[in-house]
């Protein structure tokens, strides 16, 4: 949001960006008195449906300090720019910080007014990470070496104080946005049990970033983990993977078997080699001609390929798409997964890649699939679960909708023996930046899909976008990624015809 005319919270989409690990992004020019009092009331929202109300006066003087710090770093720029001083020159700095507080706010208007023509924002970005709010305040101008060892000057001699008190003894430096402001913030993160390495300042060749890591209530993992055990422990409730698909793992991790009875086994599920034949023949092998036999077909697509291709279409038979909201997950994830395969093919090149990020994409949003298909008996005994555990009623509300998703999805994909891969693709793929090494290409392409179908269904802006994944895929402006989008949906298009 970056206008008055949309100062509106939008109760749903706040709803949905918890429930699916999807950033919120407030964007300001000036930072008028009504942007304030939006940002406060997105963030009240947003913890109210957690229940985490009790962090809502920390979290506002925080967001609220950080914002006004990033406001006075862009009013400099322009300043100094209008004084004909350089910033990033010692004497310059020295010079122009003599007057930059009278002059700047007896004329606060025409520098806001300057930002603004200059592009210069601020941005406020509010996500649920795995168990952790991050709250993130970005401006698009590079701190200097003066002002980053100003401000971890004062983050360093914060930490040593215990109190307000012990702070206020102190000469507080404040004709820089890293005062006393800055004191009582780190202050209140130590109220509420936060380590040093829950607030960081770092700056780029781009911007600027101040961020705060909080774990959510210890009670409330708690209750989402327990309730996500004792979901995957039902899980028997639910049919397991037919027993053709079965047979036919088996005679893939059989020594003694060959491609030929690995084909006669496949060859007898009509639905399953419709699919493999489909696979195979899909864009994505680009071949010269068309294939209809199902022993070249298996040659073609390779052990890997198959087992992969069992996975997916396995865990499809196991949670069906009878309904019309399954229908719409599977939808996306199809489309995830063409996204996938097609970022790695046109910007990797590794074909040991393309199989795991085609049903990785395929299956990352499995845990939301789940409550949609379960039985009502055992709809009924996880709210036995929940009443035997005094669980509060939202626990069950917000996983139902989708929150923890992704944990919920790799716990069962745990369960049922799917290779570490694909467990990771599942669990990290809102959160590229905590993924394992061993993955990183994997789980930054679905990250990466999954955002771009959601970029391209107006869920979220380019800004809300990982920088990491990107770089991964040298992606460095909107630009690039609207003409990447363009091209994907239109190959995903002709696909479907």
């Amino acid at each position: 949001m970056s206008s008055s005319s949309e100062l509106i919270v939008d109760e749903e989409k706040i709803k949905k960006a918890i429930q699916s690990g999807l950033p919120l992004t407030i964007t300001t020019y000036t930072l008028p008195k009504e942007i304030e009092i939006y940002i406060e009331q997105v963030i009240e929202t947003f913890l109210r449906h957690m229940n985490q109300m009790k962090l809502k006066d920390y979290i506002v003087y925080c967001v609220q300090e950080l914002v006004v710090n990033a406001k006075k770093a862009n009013t400099k720029r322009v300043f100094f720019k209008e004084r004909g001083l350089d910033i990033n020159n010692d004497e310059d700095y020295k010079k122009g910080m003599l007057t930059f507080k009278e002059e700047t706010i007896g004329n606060i208007n025409y520098y806001l007014q300057l930002q603004k023509e200059k592009g210069l924002y601020i941005k406020v970005i509010l996500q649920l990470k795995r168990n952790v709010i991050q709250l993130e305040i970005r401006n698009n101008v590079i701190a200097n070496k003066v002002e980053q060892l100003r401000i971890h000057d004062k983050m360093a001699r914060s930490r040593q104080f215990n109190s307000l008190e012990d702070a206020l003894t102190q000469v507080l430096d404040d004709s820089e946005g890293a005062g006393l402001g800055l004191v009582i913030l780190v202050l209140m993160l130590k109220k509420m049990g936060l380590d040093d390495n829950a607030f960081t300042i770092n700056t780029n060749n781009k911007f600027t970033s101040a961020k705060i890591l909080i774990p959510l209530d210890t009670a409330m993992v708690e209750n989402m983990s327990a309730l996500s055990e004792q979901i995957v422990d039902s899980i028997n409730s639910l049919p397991q993977f037919p027993e053709n698909i079965m047979l036919v793992q088996k005679l893939i991790n059989d020594p003694t078997s060959d491609m030929p009875m690995i084909a006669r086994q496949i060859s007898m599920d009509p639905a399953l080699t419709a699919d493999l034949l489909k696979m195979v023949n899909s864009a994505q092998y680009m071949l010269s001609k068309k294939v209809d036999n199902i022993s070249e077909a298996v040659k073609m697509i390779g052990i890997k390929g198959i087992k992969n291709l069992l996975y997916s279409y396995g865990t499809q038979k196991v949670l069906g798409d009878d309904t019309q909201e399954k229908k719409k997950l599977w939808a996306h994830s199809y489309r995830t997964a063409f996204y996938a395969y097609n970022l790695v093919k046109n910007f990797k090149n590794d074909s040991n890649l393309l199989d795991d990020v085609y049903v990785g994409g395929i299956l990352h949003d499995m845990g939301k699939i789940i409550f949609s298909s379960v039985h009502p008996d055992l709809l009924n005994n996880i709210k036995g679960f929940c009443t035997e555990k005094n669980l509060p009623a939202s626990t069950f509300e917000n996983l139902s909708a989708g929150m923890n998703h992704a944990e919920l999805g790799a716990l069962i994909a745990e369960k049922w023996n799917f290779p570490d891969r694909l467990v990771a693709a599942i669990r990290f793929h809102h959160d590229p930046e905590t993924a394992p090494e061993e993955f990183k290409d994997l789980i930054d392409t679905v990250y990466l899909a999954n955002m771009l179908c959601e970029y391209e269904n107006g869920n979220i802006t380019f800004e809300q976008l990982e920088p990491g994944p990107l770089a991964n895929f040298k992606l460095r402006s909107k630009k690039q990624v609207d003409a990447l989008i363009e091209r994907l949906a239109a190959g995903f298009q002709k696909e479907s015809v």
